[in-house]
Order: structure tokens, then C-alpha cells, then sequence
């Protein structure tokens, strides 16, 4: 098995436990958020918030965070300007949006779309002053915005769990108002709860999640964790902890299939993971409809 010969070779096990590292973490955090992103009917936020991070890297490329050879200083710039420019992203969704919830896909079409084209015409810019001044030119938008857990190193791997400690510390804190609004969202407003508030925090974690996951692993992988997890956890059970639970542990065997998946047949990881979470789901799927019989 080629799994086995990268755990046991020296030289490459390192890598390969610095990318499951980062890719369990990965995995806890979208599990969870997965829940609500379903219950919430935000699934294509992934999509919008990871392609509006196109504005993002643009801007951090006028700004010379992202060059071929930057530095650890550089990296960490840059994946801070991405995920302000994505969390200034979801406030924009919640500001289109605000009047009517079920208008946020709408809302963040329109975002992404204007995002997407000024992060194109920023990174046009950027790589044309480089050329005049003489200069490497900066790397291309799908370079810095499509990873692999496959080639992770130790920073990439802490980022990810200090950001899945975070954002799930600040869910725990909010979980009863925050699973009340997703559940039944009048019955959360008719008890006084600040909905309002609620959903633009959840936009706000999401937006780190998705940047943190699409830098690391790519926007495919982003956007499955984001959706199938929470979509088979509710299609197998309806009690609130049970839904998060099963919902965990399917990102989880997922993730950890799909880069097991990626080492045996020597495919991209992030597909791969998703492919995995896709045949969880049709297995899901045929479960409940053999329930419903």
C-alpha cells in the first residue's frame, strides 16, 4: 500500500502527518459548520465566499504579499488581507440580504461576481507593474488560491488548527441562541433573540472556514465539507446533537478516506476527499430512502 510506504518513509511520513494534521482539523471545523450551513440554506456561500476570494489575493498582490519568493511574513500578510476582504465579502451578503433571508444566494451572486472582477483586474495590475519595474511577476491567482494537504508544511498546519480552535470556541459560546435561529428562525426572532446578529457572525466564521480550507486544499474540497457532511447528518437523524455528531464524523472518515484515496491512486486530494464525502452521501441517501419504504 502506498499509504503505508509514507507513513513508514522517513523522509516523506513527516509531510504526509503535517497534511493529515491539517486536514483533521479542517475537517472538525467544517463538520460542525456544515450543520448550519444546511439548515440555513447557505450552501452556495462556499462557492461565493471562496471565488470572492479572488478580490482578496488581488489586493494582496498590489500590495506585494504575494510574490513567487515570499517569506513566511509575506504568507501570513497575505492570508490576512484574503480573509478581511472574504469577511468584508460576507457583510456585503448580509447587507444585500438584510430585508430577506432567502435572498442571500441572490446577494452573494452579486458579490461574487464583483469580487471575482476586481481581484482579476487588480492581479492584471499588479503583474504589469511588476513587468515595468523590471521585477518577478507575481504568481498566478489559481497558484495562491489552490493548495494540496499533499504538499502542507508546519505552519500551514498550525493555521489550521488555531483557526479551528477559535471559530469552534466561539460557536460553543453561542451554540444554544445559534442552533435556536438555524432550527426555527421565527420562533427565534419571536423570543427575542438577535437573529440578525446571529446570521452575520455565522457569515463572518464562514468566511475564515472557507478561506482557511480553500488555501490549503482548493475551493472544490471548500465547498464539499461546507455541504455534504450536514446534508447526510440530516438525512440520518433529527436530534440536534446527533445531526452535529454524525455530521463531524462523516467530514472526518471523508477526509481522511479521501487523502487516503489520493496517496493509493495518485489523484489531486482535495477531489478526492470530496468524492469520498459524495459516495457518503448516495449511501446516506439510499439509507433514508429504504427508511421511508
Amino acid at each position: 500500500m502506498r499509504t503505508y510506504d509514507y507513513l513508514t518513509d522517513p523522509s516523506l511520513g513527516v509531510q504526509f502527518s503535517l497534511g493529515l494534521l491539517a486536514a483533521v482539523a479542517i475537517a472538525l471545523l467544517c463538520g460542525v459548520l456544515s450543520v448550519l450551513v444546511v439548515l440555513k440554506r447557505l450552501a452556495f456561500i462556499g462557492q461565493g465566499v471562496s471565488h470572492a476570494a479572488f478580490g482578496g489575493v488581488g489586493l494582496a498582490m498590489v500590495f506585494g504579499l504575494a510574490s513567487t519568493e515570499a517569506g513566511l511574513g509575506q504568507e501570513l500578510g497575505m492570508f490576512f488581507v484574503v480573509v478581511a476582504f472574504c469577511i468584508a465579502s460576507a457583510l456585503g451578503v448580509a447587507w444585500l440580504s438584510r430585508e430577506d433571508s432567502s435572498r442571500a444566494d441572490t446577494a452573494i451572486g452579486v458579490v461574487l461576481a464583483g469580487a471575482m472582477a476586481i481581484g482579476f483586474l487588480l492581479a492584471a495590475h499588479a503583474a504589469r507593474r511588476a513587468q515595468e519595474a523590471g521585477e518577478l511577476p507575481p504568481p498566478s491567482i489559481e497558484t495562491v488560491l489552490f493548495g494540496s494537504f499533499l504538499t502542507l508544511g508546519g505552519a500551514d498546519a498550525l493555521i489550521a488548527w488555531a483557526c479551528c480552535v477559535l471559530i469552534l470556541g466561539v460557536l460553543w459560546l453561542v451554540r444554544r441562541p445559534m442552533l435556536f435561529a438555524s432550527f426555527d428562525e421565527e420562533a427565534a426572532i419571536s423570543a427575542g433573540l438577535p437573529v440578525a446578529k446571529l446570521r452575520l457572525l455565522l457569515l463572518c466564521l464562514l468566511a475564515v472556514a472557507i478561506v482557511v480550507t480553500m488555501r490549503l486544499a482548493g475551493v472544490v474540497l471548500a465547498t464539499a465539507l461546507l455541504i455534504l457532511p450536514g446534508a447526510v447528518a440530516l438525512r440520518l437523524s433529527l436530534r440536534l446533537w446527533a445531526v452535529v455528531g454524525l455530521a463531524v464524523a462523516v467530514s472526518l472518515v471523508g477526509t481522511i478516506g479521501g487523502v487516503v484515496l489520493a496517496f493509493e491512486l495518485d489523484w489531486q486530494a482535495g477531489p478526492s476527499v470530496a468524492v469520498a464525502l459524495l459516495a457518503i452521501f448516495l449511501v446516506a441517501e439510499g439509507v433514508r430512502a429504504i427508511r421511508l419504504r
